[in-house]
């Protein structure tokens, strides 16, 4: 009988919090990051579809940010200023990760790999995509630095500068266009939010 375990590893996103050297006032899980991002992909790419004129992969694009950091159910979350400390880190962090998304790929069946491959691994026809998806990584970390703010907590204030300056130096209109047209919400309350029913 067949016992692939991938799944059942994916279900443990839920256990890794997120943003581990800072006084969070609402803890953040993996899973519930990749939700956010897998949300913010889609949604970027309907933008650049419906706004710009592109043919972008919407549901390819949502399914990599739901995926996008599945490699840290084995590597743990690295905070950034670690991960990115100098370009040798940068590398060889990035050699570990995919070295752990092929750990995980070889836990599903044979028939499944190749699909989650274009996932976990991206070809070209996907490059703006991908693009996409690392612009609503850094766009989930704004929204929680904002919800952070929001809740009386300064620790984030830093990150938030650093995750604006992220998206805004990533030039992309989809990115621009989000930050002018839906940003503003988050830091509203719900009643003022609301939908009139």
């Amino acid at each position: 009988m067949a016992d692939f375990a991938f799944f059942a590893m994916m279900a443990r996103l839920k256990w890794i919090d997120r943003w581990a050297l800072m006084r969070n006032s609402e803890e953040e899980n993996l899973a519930e990051h990749s939700l956010d991002v897998a949300m913010l992909s889609h949604a970027l790419c309907v933008i650049g579809n419906e706004r710009l004129g592109k043919n972008l992969d919407a549901e390819h694009a949502a399914v990599m940010g739901m995926y996008h950091d599945v490699s840290e159910i084995i590597t743990g979350d690295l905070p950034t200023p670690v991960k990115y400390r100098n370009p040798e880190i940068k590398k060889a962090y990035k050699e570990i990760e995919k070295d752990a998304n092929r750990s995980l790929l070889e836990l599903l069946p044979d028939d499944m790999k190749d699909e989650f491959k274009t996932v976990f691994f991206p070809s070209p026809e996907y490059e703006y995509e991908k693009k996409l998806v690392k612009c609503a990584d850094k766009l989930s970390a704004y929204i929680k630095c904002i919800e952070e703010k929001k809740a009386g907590n300064d620790e984030f204030a830093d990150a938030e500068h650093q995750s604006l300056k992220a998206i805004k130096e990533m030039s992309l209109p989809e990115g621009e266009i989000f930050l002018e047209e839906f940003l503003p919400a988050y830091s509203k309350t719900l009643d003022a939010i609301r939908p009139h029913m």
